[in-house]
């Protein structure tokens, strides 16, 4: 198997606040046939994943199993071991550059360039919320789910509450744009909406999408998914200025996506769930590591 590793000293001093759900829409582009609610803001209760960048490889354990190199460049957050032959089992012996020790998933994004040159991210924040969901409903992700959000072959804009960039600043009313802007400093951040509710039954489907969908309005669930599950948000941090020479590995601007093996700990992450979203609490970094 191919490794090829980049080593990575950069922290950022910021937090990134979940942007609210006041962003207009573009294209639709949800999984399960579903197009996100565009309601009104509603109070969210949340806790944060925050995972170093890993390791950058050509595999895609989700869509391109066990076949070493088939896919585009993705750069790897969590699991340390996150490659084309990955299972529930491995990730659970792997290790983790996530601040809870307890969350062994796997996250993954398509590489970046700027101007043809590499950019390594730094750090993943993955929000997990009840994303305007009625409090005390939301349950917990079963293990060994896997989801891609976003669609890996748009050549236009999707919808910016699925897929989205901006300068990485914490208010909530900063505005998102469908390409990649330029910053007045290295502060560019990729945001990706994953669907939030869960048909019940399978942890995969055959676009890795059908299996689940997000939420309507109110915070309802469409019919033939009655499992409300958080919502998670990945916010991707690259040390660059971005504009106009940003380039996907997946191709383009606008193909931004992510996918999602979840390893997590049962019981921690039932736990977070509970004493957070469920609780009607926003809990910062240091409650959400355990």
């Amino acid at each position: 198997m191919r490794h090829r590793r980049f080593a990575t000293a950069v922290t950022i001093g910021f937090s990134v606040i979940f942007v609210g759900a006041t962003v207009a829409l573009a294209t639709a582009g949800s999984a399960g046939g579903s197009t996100p609610s565009s309601s009104g803001p509603r109070h969210q209760a949340r806790f944060v994943a925050r995972c170093r960048y890993s390791h950058t490889l050509s595999d895609d354990p989700i869509v391109h199993p066990n076949d070493p190199g088939a896919s585009h460049s993705h750069d790897f957050f969590g699991n340390t071991t996150t490659d084309a032959a990955s299972t529930l089992r491995s990730l659970t012996h792997g290790g983790t550059t996530c601040l809870n020790r307890k969350d062994k998933s796997g996250y993954w994004v398509p590489s970046l360039t700027v101007d043809g040159q590499t950019v390594v991210p730094t750090v993943a924040l993955i929000y997990y919320s009840n994303a305007g969901k009625p409090f005390r409903s939301i349950k917990t992700i079963p293990r060994g789910l896997k989801v891609v959000a976003g669609n890996a072959m748009a050549i236009a804009p999707q919808s910016l509450r699925i897929a989205a960039w901006n300068c990485g600043a914490d208010e909530e009313d900063v505005p998102l744009s469908s390409a990649p802007p330029t910053c007045p400093g290295p502060t560019l951040t990729m945001h990706i909406a994953f669907p939030d509710c869960w048909n019940g039954k399978d942890l995969d489907a055959p676009d890795h999408k059908s299996h689940l969908a997000y939420h309507g309005r109110a915070g309802r669930c469409p019919a033939g998914y009655p499992v409300p599950i958080p919502r998670l948000r990945m916010n991707v941090h690259y040390p660059t200025t971005g504009g106009p020479g940003v380039a996907l590995a997946s191709g383009g601007q606008y193909s931004g996506h992510a996918d999602f093996f979840n390893a997590w700990n049962a019981r921690e992450l039932q736990r977070l769930v509970h004493r957070c979203i469920n609780a009607g609490r926003v809990c910062n970094a240091r409650e959400s590591a355990g």
